[in-house]
């Protein structure tokens, strides 16, 4: 399955149920895995960022739905980024003219 990196940062509304994020977070996994993804990380983060989540997905879409899906719960701004091994990119120099 393809890999995906999802940046987070949170909004004024996350930051203000702060102590729910941790729910939040189990119930967000929860949630990728019943669309078929399968999550590998999850961390709290110091920078431009609070949260980044690596996981697998399916497809692009299944992977847009979800992204979709957690911020139109209104806690957190994504930015989605889709990853490719060391394998996959050695492929892709090996295909230049």
């Amino acid at each position: 399955m393809p890999t995906y990196i999802l940046l987070m940062k949170l909004t004024d509304q996350g930051v203000k149920a702060i102590k729910d994020a941790p729910k939040r977070v189990e119930e967000g996994i929860k949630g990728f895995e019943a669309m078929g993804g399968k999550m590998l990380g999850f961390y709290l983060t110091t920078g431009e960022y609070d949260y980044v989540s690596i996981g697998e997905a399916p497809s692009d879409e299944a992977a847009v739905a979800f992204a979709l899906a957690l911020g139109s719960k209104g806690n957190v701004r994504t930015t989605s980024l889709k990853a490719f091994t060391k394998e996959e990119f050695a492929g892709m120099v090996k295909k230049l003219p």
